[in-house]
């Protein structure tokens, strides 16, 4: 390896963290802001964990950086309200009860004279819900927003209408090869005339645009076809017999599935790829297709364990849409860095990086399990419930509910979610997910 490879890959590593440690910022100040705009206290707003690097207190809060950079809080005051007895602090001899109380006593530990008033529970659930969703939905604001600015100012790599390669016999897309053998018949495109820096701009008379739209349009047709194309300035009108063949599937997205494969009409060329920078309305579109997708990997996760415990240790070979963690966005970070591409086009993948890491957050921070937003935020439109179902029925006021009860189901989450991280940290150590 190279000097100059390491230093670039150092650089990708540094640009990612850089990237992280602004996410993180950028989440932890939501949380803040709306937590300060309804009067809570907020003693500390941290940046990583572990030692503290550097702090500053302004105000009533202590701003910081912390020394390993794998996430943040802000420490509000009063996150859970007092026991049913109106104490702060219980002992028992039940390990649960225990964890109970202790988070308890830990939310009101740095209570002083004045902030009667100044507590997280004490505030209404539509207050405490917006407190919780901010730091999340800071992350679906950045991530949005980068993806919109690399979409339609970069772009992203698109199949035309050109024509790169005309494929000289009809193989089938499920057969692993590339060379023709004797008893392949020819492709309809080589038998039609169909050149390579040709551009299709018309199926059977109809004008075409798009990949999108030919493709879909030759894989509805068998038999008898004609192809417009702009050939040399010039518009020629080709003749073509489609062929019926094994085709690669696609999804509702248009989007190929890996290993799956359709019999349907079959042209037999390849479309030339170019960068296209997206309209607003496309941009938008394409983000939906990134929530759905990364709504759909979250649910998916549990499934990828076992792929993922062989590739860690077993030697298995690691899959592209393995779930990756900090170590791994960062080695690809690096790998970004030392492609022989443009620099914009390093930019824009870094940035897109970025965005996934946000949109990634905000998808999994809106779990509703303790102790992540989402569980708070669960609490608290449960109270809202409770409550108000109590006035509808003019029942007593149940009050505020407790959600330190289920402090011993948030550990056990928790527990899962560092075996998980772990797990995915040895697999990007042993065996990383690389560009293709």
């Amino acid at each position: 390896m190279s000097m100059t490879t390491i230093l670039l890959t150092i650089l990708g590593i540094a640009i990612f963290v850089f990237g992280l440690l602004f996410s993180i910022a950028w989440h932890e100040l939501g949380h803040l802001s709306t937590a300060k705009l309804f009067g809570i206290r907020v003693p500390q707003y941290m940046v990583g964990f572990g030692p503290t690097m550097w702090s500053r207190k302004k105000g009533d809060t202590e701003y910081g950086i912390k020394a390993i950079p794998a996430g943040g809080y802000i420490r509000m005051i009063g996150m859970f309200p007092p026991g049913a007895d109106g104490k702060l602090e219980a002992r028992s001899t039940s390990p649960w009860r225990s964890m109970i109380e202790d988070a308890r006593s830990a939310s009101f530990e740095e209570l002083e004279p004045g902030d009667e008033d100044r507590l997280f529970y004490t505030r209404k659930p539509w207050k405490r819900v917006i407190v919780m969703f901010a730091g999340p939905f800071m992350n679906l604001v950045l991530a949005v927003a980068i993806f919109l600015g690399v979409a339609m100012t970069f772009g992203f790599e698109t199949q035309t209408t050109d024509v790169a390669g005309v494929q000289k016999c009809v193989i089938s897309q499920s057969e692993k090869r590339q060379t023709c053998k004797g008893s392949d018949p020819v492709s309809p495109a080589q038998a039609a005339g169909l050149k390579v820096g040709d551009k299709i701009v018309a199926f059977n008379g109809q004008k075409v645009d798009d990949w999108s739209t030919l493709s879909d349009r030759i894989r509805d047709t068998i038999g008898p076809a004609t192809i417009t194309v702009s050939r040399d300035g010039q518009e020629q009108t080709l003749h073509a017999v489609l062929a019926k063949n094994a085709v690669a599937k696609k999804d509702s997205h248009g989007e190929v599935i890996p290993g799956k494969f359709i019999s349907a009409g079959y042209l037999g060329f390849a479309a030339k790829t170019e960068i296209v920078p997206l309209s607003f309305g496309d941009s938008v579109v394409r983000m939906g297709d990134m929530v759905e997708n990364g709504v759909d990997s979250i649910i998916a996760l549990p499934s990828k364990i076992p792929a993922l415990w062989d590739a860690a240790f077993q030697g298995g070979e690691r899959a592209a849409d393995s779930p990756v963690g900090v170590v791994g966005a960062a080695r690809i970070g690096g790998e970004v860095m030392n492609l022989d591409v443009p620099a914009q086009s390093q930019v824009a993948m870094m940035l897109f990086v970025l965005a996934t890491f946000n949109l990634s957050l905000f998808l999994f921070n809106m779990l509703p399990l303790l102790p992540l937003d989402g569980g708070h935020i669960a609490g608290a439109l449960w109270e809202a419930l409770r409550r108000n179902t109590a006035r509808v029925f003019k029942r007593p006021d149940p009050g505020p509910f407790d959600v330190a009860k289920l402090m011993p189901v948030a550990y056990v989450v928790a527990g899962v979610f560092i075996c998980f991280t772990l797990l995915v940290l040895v697999a990007d150590v042993v065996n990383p997910v690389k560009l293709t």
